[in-house]
């Protein structure tokens, strides 16, 4: 949405293509603090409400549907799509991430059952109930705090014998008494037949198994890039994230990146959002236009 709001205040004849709600994984964030502007916080749908209607206030174009393959038509580029072809000189991929699965047993059979990648959509459901978070991120960590508004107990499940997520965070875990860690641990098992009852846990360095009961499992492990579409024309890592420049140029000229979907150290909004404005200024430069001073459109 940022480099849709940058693109089309620019006067570009630019469309974004979402394949299922405008603002990704920020979109169902109870919670942000860390995004400027916002001393006490905002909720993600919030957010992301406000942004898309900046977005429309500037006359960009926003379309519902699926991107599934890129090619060369001519000097423009061809976006297959499921609702057909569409064409364009110049493309800035901003396509996210998917959650990342523990690929362990139980998990796709039970998912919707009380296996679950987002507890802003699914914690109400376990009222009163005990449930297991796996991880050791920001992400793990917020939605760990954010279950104890429901949950009679959380437990959190990580790998390792300290946590990555924020300093302010873990101090809030460690002083919440629904919360127990299990350290050096991890999920070998879900199990449960209509819906999860236990979770199968493993001590990394004992070796020893034991089983919990549990009505819920939240798994916040990481993220898979949607780039998909992408395979055998840009240059990705071995995980799928887009490679770029410091200007977010990809391998290919006439195709940018920014957001989760491209190789970084470091996934936020606030991130996000200046490389969406990098993205469209990047794209404007290509383009070999300078913003118009007079009302117009670059095609």
């Amino acid at each position: 949405m940022t480099a849709g709001i940058y693109a089309a205040r620019s006067r570009l004849d630019c469309l974004l293509l979402e394949r299922q709600a405008p603002g990704g994984q920020a979109l169902t964030t109870h919670w942000i603090e860390n995004y400027p502007g916002f001393p006490g916080g905002i909720g993600g749908l919030e957010l992301i409400d406000k942004m898309l209607r900046q977005a429309e206030g500037f006359g960009l174009q926003i379309q519902m549907r699926e991107v599934i393959g890129l090619d060369r038509a001519g000097e423009l580029w061809r976006i297959k799509s499921s609702e057909g072809d569409l064409c364009g000189r110049s493309l800035i991929v901003a396509s996210g991430a998917d959650y990342a699965k523990l690929e362990v047993a139980g998990e796709d059979r039970l998912r919707g059952k009380g296996v679950s990648y987002c507890a802003t959509c699914d914690g109400p459901f376990f009222q009163d109930l005990p449930v297991a978070v796996v991880g050791g991120g920001d992400t793990a960590l917020q939605e760990a705090l954010y279950l104890t508004r429901f949950a009679s107990s959380v437990t959190l499940i990580h790998r390792r014998d300290r946590l990555r997520g924020a300093k302010i965070l873990q101090e809030r875990i460690g002083q919440n008494q629904k919360i127990e860690i299990l350290w050096n641990s991890q999920v070998e098992e879900i199990l449960g037949q209509e819906s999860v009852d236990g979770i199968r846990v493993g001590d990394r360095l004992t070796g020893g198994v034991r089983e919990l009961p549990m009505k819920g499992i939240f798994i916040c492990v990481g993220s898979r890039p949607n780039t998909a579409f992408l395979r055998g024309l840009l240059s990705l890592d071995d995980a799928g994230f887009v490679l770029t420049d410091e200007e977010l140029r990809t391998s290919v000229p006439g195709i940018f990146a920014a957001g989760d979907c491209r190789r970084k150290s470091f996934r936020q909004v606030a991130t996000a959002v200046g490389e969406g404005a990098l993205a469209a200024h990047s794209a404007l430069a290509y383009l070999g236009e300078p913003p118009p001073s007079i009302p117009g459109k670059i095609p």
